[in-house]
């Protein structure tokens, strides 16, 4: 991977993950130094994740993680409204032994993280069974446009994970337990109650 590439990857992940926090200045300095680099890789990784919204570079003031705002939550949790209940769906349909099985074992590791209050990893496996469950689809155009809107995703749950981790583990077990089910409709119902909670629940800590 070339080393902007690597940088980058680093990068969101600090931000995703909290270490970089909504608010916080990155100088080019700053995060070269972090990152055991030159200037170079980071001013263009800087600008992939300015282009992203993950930072805001405003001008004689410096380069600062960005916060999700209003418009960006509506606009992620408008599509994860169409997009999660059909995939749901979809994977009740034509899961398998083994598909249940990665699903249940991906709660099982949640609810140990949660447990611990290892919230970086929560969002990280919230994330995880989504995109697990849009795989399962069997829809690889859902797929497809499914992996940059589930890091924004799992950066907004990542922020508000403390209060939200449980109660989205409780959800994740209904919707599993319908997909496992073979019950297509309770799978829908159960992913769009899903999608509802956590959208009401991003925009409260907004």
């Amino acid at each position: 991977m070339p080393l902007r590439d690597q940088v980058l990857v680093e990068l969101r992940r600090r931000i995703v993950d909290g270490d970089y926090k909504p608010g916080d200045r990155l100088t080019e300095d700053r995060l070269a130094e972090d990152f055991g680099v030159s200037r170079n890789p980071v001013r263009e990784a800087l600008r992939v994740v300015e282009s992203e919204g993950f930072v805001t570079m405003v001008p004689r003031r410096g380069t600062f993680v960005a916060y999700p705002d209003e418009s960006m939550i509506k606009d992620i949790f408008t599509v994860r409204a169409r997009l999660e209940p059909l995939a749901a769906r979809l994977a009740a349909e034509r899961r398998t032994v083994k598909d249940s099985i990665g699903l249940r074992s991906l709660l099982d590791a949640a609810r140990r993280a949660t447990d611990e209050s290892d919230f970086p990893r929560v969002a990280e496996l919230n994330s995880q069974l989504h995109l697990r469950v849009l795989e399962i689809s069997g829809n690889r155009w859902l797929s497809s446009i499914s992996l940059s809107l589930y890091l924004h995703v799992q950066w907004i749950f990542r922020i508000g994970a403390p209060d939200r981790a449980p109660h989205s583990w409780a959800e994740h077990i209904r919707l599993v337990d319908a997909i496992e089910a073979g019950d297509g409709a309770r799978a829908e119902a159960a992913a769009l109650a899903h999608v509802e909670a956590a959208s009401d629940a991003a925009h409260e800590g907004v």
